[in-house]
């Protein structure tokens, strides 16, 4: 596996794990909320908007390294002698 390839899985693994504690900590902050404490659950829902502001980022970057990745893979054609 070379670097590019490691690097864009490691970066996958990651966001993935992200989303994973993004999708907890909401589970966390609704049954906080079901149980009266509204302003901790509301201050865990606005620190969660910066997952979520940050997440297209991350996936657009992940696209993009993949897609550098893929192309960097494809072999190169021989120009025609002219």
């Amino acid at each position: 596996m070379d670097e590019t390839n490691l690097f864009a899985s490691v970066l996958t693994q990651i966001n993935e794990n992200q989303l994973a504690l993004g999708a907890a900590i909401e589970e966390l902050s609704n049954w906080v909320a079901q149980r009266g404490g509204t302003e901790v659950a509301d201050n865990i829902r606005c620190a969660m908007q910066t997952i979520d502001r940050n997440q297209e980022f991350i996936s657009l970057a992940l696209i993009s390294i993949s897609t550098d990745f893929k192309e960097s893979q494809v072999p190169k054609k021989n120009a025609p002698n002219d």
